[in-house]
């Protein structure tokens, strides 16, 4: 065998390798039961729309309390103003963490716990779920809050965003020995502001941007990814031509 021959089996034993690695991790996702959220770091469009929806219905009850509304700003493109007109509605200093106004003891009273912080939300369950749990909510009367959730049975919140994708209704499938039968599917049963198509961009952005909160460094990782694999491949070709260049006295030798 050549030496040409051996780098080239070398060159496609590795890319298997990749090849195996990305099926695995793509089937490890399959079998988490939730479809792809499809969430983009890179899309900056769809962080904005994400950090508008966050802030506009969720940050009354939940907070972000490792990220600064300036570090937000300045990963998401926006200006100081931007942030503190559009986004902060606390009262909070531009350096401050993001952080609920409701008093814990009222959320308490209110929902029988408080409201989680989401800063890490999406990096314990992932975006698949926080996604699916977004699409998954339904009017539920026999609940106290009535609103219920198929992929966290019992969620003790309500809906925040029953005004931009509607209300739906669970279709039960039959029982069996006289049990209450479980969700079959979920039928949307009073249109909100938003397409269903639009509403899943939506959902889809605000996963996106919590995902982001989760690990804002990503961002900057994926920017220096690139530059660190076309150093290491400059660097590759590099050492490969500087090894023939010192085998080549030992051939000739």
């Amino acid at each position: 065998m050549t030496k040409r021959q051996g780098l080239l089996r070398y060159f496609v034993l590795a890319a298997l390798m990749c090849a195996l690695g990305f099926a695995s991790m793509a089937q490890a996702a399959e079998e988490g039961g939730f479809p792809s959220a499809g969430t983009n770091l890179r899309d900056q469009a769809s962080l904005q729309r994400g950090a508008r929806l966050f802030f506009n219905y969720c940050v009354g009850c939940h907070s972000l309390k490792y990220m600064r509304y300036s570090r937000i700003g300045e990963d998401l493109g926006l200006t100081e103003a931007e942030v503190m007109t559009n986004l902060n509605f606390t009262g909070a200093k531009y350096g401050e963490p993001v952080v609920s106004a409701m008093p814990a003891d009222l959320a308490v009273t209110w929902f029988g716990k408080d409201p989680p912080d989401l800063s890490l939300e999406v990096e314990a369950k992932g975006a698949d779920w926080v996604n699916a749990y977004l699409n998954s909510f339904y009017l539920d009367p026999s609940v106290p809050l009535g609103w219920n959730n198929t992929v966290l049975p019992n969620a003790a919140m309500p809906f925040p965003l029953w005004e931009l994708q509607g209300m739906q209704r669970a279709v039960m499938a039959p029982g069996k020995d006289g049990q209450p039968g479980t969700v079959e599917k979920l039928e949307l049963a009073q249109p909100g502001k938003l397409t269903p198509a639009q509403f899943q961009q939506a959902t889809r952005d605000l996963t996106n941007f919590l995902e982001y909160a989760s690990e804002p460094a990503a961002l900057q990782r994926h920017r220096y990814g690139v530059w660190v694999l076309l150093f290491l491949a400059a660097f590759t070709l590099l050492a490969y031509a500087l090894k023939r260049e010192y085998w080549k006295d030992v051939h000739e030798a």
